[in-house]
């Protein structure tokens, strides 16, 4: 197994840092890094904002949840869909943008979700560890408030990363007969193998908690799956201009 294999398939979520420092030209060979990414049609629609204030960092502590990592960590970024750019360079040519297309929102979203793994597992390979903050779109008209984000541009998810302090285990992903498919779409054999990989998870949190937490994939998404998920998302989204027609 090559290196950048086992790096990749080593990831896990690490919110315990230490308090050294991430140098700032690290950060910046980081973003670079993260601008590699592929992007669709060259549209580069990802905005980050290091979030250096420790008063802003405490704020976003209490508005994804009171995740203290977010404040702890050696670094913050906040991920953002950003297609305000794109308004500006159609203004530079006099060119009215047709903004609000669901299809602008589904490619800003996925080139900042390549954009940011590539931010992680470049930091991963400097030995930088980190975790993704998706709480911040629990109160994302006031995170975007807080960042002053213009129209046309909201923050996907954010980002802790700082030198570990802990070495939790890679949580076991899904078999591999349930997510590679082959021609077609076949669930067949996937309640019997999701079944048997339930045992593999619940073994998992048992020994990650001490016996504390006893739980099953599929208990854990079934639960989650039947709660409203953040639904005051379509309208902010609308009110930002996106996803209008």
């Amino acid at each position: 197994m090559n290196e950048v294999i086992k790096l990749l398939q080593s990831r896990c979520s690490v919110r315990k840092f230490t308090e050294q420092v991430i140098p700032q030209d690290v950060i910046e060979q980081l973003i670079i890094c993260g601008q590699a990414a592929a992007t669709s049609s060259f549209i580069q629609a990802c905005t980050v904002i290091q979030v250096e204030d420790a008063s802003k960092r405490n704020l976003l502590v209490d508005l994804a949840g009171g995740q203290a990592y977010v404040a702890s960590a050696a670094t913050f970024l906040v991920f953002c869909a950003d297609m305000n750019r794109h308004k500006l360079v159609c203004d530079m040519h006099n060119s009215e943008m047709l903004s609000g297309y669901t299809e602008q929102f589904i490619t800003a979203t996925v080139d900042v979700a390549l954009f940011a793994q590539n931010v992680m597992t470049a930091a991963q390979s400097l030995g930088i560890e980190g975790v993704y903050i998706g709480g911040i779109r629990n109160n994302i008209a006031e995170v975007s408030d807080l960042l002053k984000l213009p129209a046309l541009v909201y923050p996907v998810f954010g980002m802790c990363l700082g030198y570990p302090a802990q070495e939790p285990d890679t949580k076991p992903r899904l078999p591999l007969s349930v997510v590679l498919k082959k021609d077609r779409y076949n669930d067949d054999n996937d309640t019997k193998t999701i079944s048997e990989y339930d045992k593999q998870v619940r073994e998992y949190y048992r020994s990650r908690t001490g016996g504390t937490k006893e739980q099953t994939w599929s208990e854990q998404i079934a639960g989650m799956l039947v709660k409203e998920t953040r639904p005051h998302m379509k309208t902010y989204l609308k009110d930002r201009g996106f996803v209008l027609k």
